[in-house]
């Protein structure tokens, strides 16, 4: 084993990476001064709902495509081979069901809070549930983000760690504090760019040295690194077309569905097609995202062989392989390390600072305007910006935590991966399943047994997982930390031997988490509910329930279908809650979320409906965008 090898960025690398982040701040201090200069909540936290189709598209793509998933596809795709590349076919069922699905009800009851549908759907508690689970989970995930990317840098390059995770940092928590969600949304564009650019000229100039991409692939496939179709049922395989294409729809469901971040953009679009569009556009998008990160892998592999940096000791960790190749590629090439390295924390700010204006947003909509409802416009705006700023430093000081965790960060990705699925069941359940209940005779009975029953499912799996594996009970590959963008294969193993009972539960490939945690929640949550009495369509917030039983049940007599809940259209069912007791106090009680155009809306909306005019008119009318400002909300109401 070799020692460490570092290398050194030239001149030309550290200028092109302060552009990065100083064009970064500048896109935040335009928006600071520009346009309404965020003085209100639904231009700070919501853009004014203004945004069109491809800026949030390419929003809704950098979120998630993090320094982590970066650093790790590649080193996947080299270590184990092209199956990963699968992952693609799980996209057009994970963006398709949030585009016809997830956005309409979201997008149709004018939320600002995903968090706000749970108690419009179950009740108050439920709603305070989900949105500390969303704050931990994101927390948590925002100091590894950070952290992770600086820490590769630092290891093969010299980059200062804490220079680096200070700059990133702060100049994130700059421009999300002061520009709000358009500086948010128009720098993920921004860094969007830089991503591919960085890794397209890896790819060219490393598929070029290596002798094209005819030897690439050839040297690829002679190391055995091209994968076939494997359609092996078995869910403890780590990698299959199953795991991936079927259980990696779930995943998707959970990031591009109900995570707080994606929702936030859909609400930002004009109108509701616009945000349906925006799912469409990001579906080529990722397509590419994720051929990037693999042929990147095929390139590595093509340059080193089976002599790869980490058996070499040139590199500890799968973490750093990456940067490695880039500088060793880079090696004559003074300005493109600096182009990957702003590629790879393009990533890190897209995806930190859509953490924070998230966390900023549901922690003012769920849990303080509830307790604060007479609070000024301007006083919420600016809480909110504090709010933002608030968690910056904490991003900050999570950094460093898990800086000093060292191996026991494995638990902490294990989290974020864990809570996921159980929202998305959480979810789903209110969404799909109307004789779902949360209050049983006056008491809070089902919701508050159901969901807590997932969370603890997936804690034990992953943790159990975790623990065996430390314990050394089992047989395991090194660990690559960067496997996935959620990192949630920190909880998983290839096993070289099948084993029995709990420890098969524990051996399930992470790729199943979600869909295996969102199931339980859902199970569990419709016995519950049936044992104690379901709920009854007039019992139910109209809007909440998005009428799918009724188009997978058609053939049933109507009488069937209307015990469960299945009748009623969506567009009635909207029009219903527009006009319900609860969205008129809620308006009354804070000007901030709604505004004028809203109100005359749902006006045409109600003499529509007294005329009986036709569905698809009403649904037209109920996707008029949101106007400009909130502020004559209340005057409106008050005439």
């Amino acid at each position: 084993m070799g020692e460490v090898v570092q290398m050194h960025f030239t001149t030309v690398d550290y200028v092109i990476f302060v552009l990065l982040l100083v064009a970064s701040a500048g896109i935040g201090l335009f928006y600071a001064f520009s346009g309404g200069r965020q003085r209100t909540t639904q231009e700070f936290l919501m853009a004014d709902r203004s945004m069109s189709c491809l800026p949030v598209s390419l929003s809704l793509l950098a979120t998630f495509q993090s320094a982590v998933a970066i650093l790790g596809a590649p080193s996947e795709v080299y270590t184990f081979g092209t199956q990963y590349w699968f992952l693609g076919c799980s996209y057009f069922l994970g963006l398709l069901i949030p585009a016809h699905v997830f956005i309409p009800v979201f997008y149709r009851l004018r939320l600002s809070s995903a968090y706000e549908y749970l108690e419009l759907r179950f009740n108050k508690t439920v709603r305070i549930c989900g949105t500390v689970t969303f704050i931990f989970q994101m927390v948590i995930y925002m100091g590894v983000v950070l952290y992770a990317p600086a820490l590769a840098l630092n290891a093969v390059t010299g980059f200062d760690l804490w220079g680096a995770v200070l700059a990133m940092g702060l100049v994130c928590t700059l421009y999300t504090a002061l520009g709000g969600l358009k500086a948010v949304i128009w720098t993920d564009v921004f860094q969007t760019v830089v991503m591919f650019a960085g890794q397209l000229a890896v790819i060219v100039v490393g598929a070029s040295q290596a002798g094209g991409i005819t030897e690439v692939w050839r040297k690829a496939t002679n190391g055995s690194r091209i994968a076939g179709l494997d359609l092996n049922p078995d869910p403890l395989e780590r990698h299959t077309f199953w795991t991936l294409g079927v259980g990696g729809v779930f995943l998707m469901l959970a990031l591009y569905g109900v995570n707080q971040a994606q929702v936030q953009r859909y609400l930002s679009s004009r109108t509701e097609k616009e945000a349906v569009m925006s799912c469409y556009v990001v579906f080529p998008c990722q397509q590419i995202v994720l051929c990037l990160g693999c042929m990147m892998g095929l390139v590595m592999f093509a340059r080193y062989g089976e002599d790869s940096p980490l058996d070499k000791g040139y590199v500890k960790t799968n973490d750093q392989m990456v940067l490695y190749f880039v500088m060793d590629v880079f090696r004559d090439l003074p300005g493109l390390p600096g182009l990957f390295v702003a590629c790879l924390f393009s990533g890190a700010l897209s995806t930190i600072s859509s953490a924070f204006n998230s966390l900023a947003t549901v922690t003012m909509e769920d849990l303080i305007k509830p307790h604060f409802p007479n609070m000024t416009e301007a006083r919420a705006t600016l809480l909110s910006k504090g709010l933002a700023l608030v968690y910056g430093l904490v991003c900050l000081a999570m950094a460093y935590i898990a800086s000093i965790m060292g191996s026991v960060l494995q638990a902490a990705f294990s989290i974020f991966g864990m809570v996921g699925g159980p929202l998305l069941g959480l979810f789903c359940l209110g969404m799909f399943f109307p004789w779902a209940n949360s209050i049983v005779k006056g008491t809070l009975i089902t919701v508050h047994f159901f969901f807590p029953s997932g969370l603890a499912m997936a804690f034990w799996i992953g943790i159990g997982s975790f623990v065996m594996r430390m314990s050394g009970s089992t047989p395991v590959p090194p660990l690559n930390t960067t496997d996935l963008p959620l990192l949630e294969n920190m909880t998983t193993t290839v096993m070289t031997t099948l084993p029995t009972g709990v420890e098969a539960l524990y051996s399930l490939s992470y790729m199943w988490y979600s869909a295996h945690n969102s199931a339980t929640v859902v199970v569990v949550g419709l016995i519950v509910s049936l044992l104690t009495g379901p709920m009854k369509e007039k019992e139910l917030t109209p809007g909440t329930v998005f009428p799918v039983l009724g188009t997978l049940l058609f053939f049933l007599p109507e009488r069937y279908r209307e015990k469960l809940c299945c009748i009623t259209p969506l567009a009635q069912k909207v029009i219903s809650y527009l006009h319900s007791p609860y969205k008129m106090a809620k308006k009354d009680r804070n000007g901030a979320a709604y505004c004028k155009e809203d109100t005359v809306t749902e006006d045409k909306e109600a003499e529509s409906d007294k005329a009986q005019t036709e569905d698809e008119d009403m649904e037209t009318r109920i996707a008029q965008p949101s106007c400009q400002l909130a502020a004559h909300t209340v005057q409106e109401t008050a005439l």
